[in-house]
């Protein structure tokens, strides 16, 4: 007897639902948890009203972090002998840059285009990580460019601007 293949399409249409929300959620995961490690320090960079702001010449580097004295540039802050930023592709020893006190201790997080764009990092690589999800499990192909698109765009940006 030759055994044949039967598929019932009720059970077809279930696995492909089954397939679609499986995916639709880790592409949601990921591009979650993506925009949740870049907030850390977006919210600094991107919502300074009422934040120290200052300039920061990084004296020496080293355990993952740069430090250097602060100089105010914002009404009542105080300058300070040491902040610390963090040691990364974006800051260089000997440079001067302009910089956001996180409230409640010594640490400083860059600002300006390249600080905002370097905090959104993060979700650039979540951007080029959910377009393969989106390819490969969704089956959606321009979605997947235009999340790969922008994600290599903010990269690009970030990169430039450092």
């Amino acid at each position: 007897m030759p055994s044949a293949v039967v598929s019932r399409p009720g059970a077809v249409a279930v696995l492909r639902f089954g397939r679609c929300a499986a995916m639709s959620v880790v592409t949601a995961l990921i591009l979650v948890a993506g925009v949740w490690a870049s907030w850390g320090s977006a919210q600094y960079v991107m919502l300074t009203k009422g934040r120290e702001s200052g300039t920061v010449e990084v004296a020496d580097c080293g355990g993952g972090v740069c430090a250097g004295p602060y100089r105010p540039l914002s009404h009542g802050s105080p300058p300070r002998e040491r902040v610390v930023v963090e040691d990364s592709a974006a800051v260089r020893e000997g440079r001067t840059y302009t910089v956001v006190m996180k409230p409640d201790g010594d640490e400083a997080v860059r600002s300006g285009p390249a600080g905002i764009l370097y905090s959104w990092v993060p979700l650039g690589g979540a951007l080029l990580l959910a377009s393969v999800v989106v390819a490969g499990g969704l089956r959606r192909t321009r979605a997947a460019w235009v999340l790969a698109g922008s994600g290599f765009a903010l990269l690009t940006a970030a990169f430039v601007t450092m």
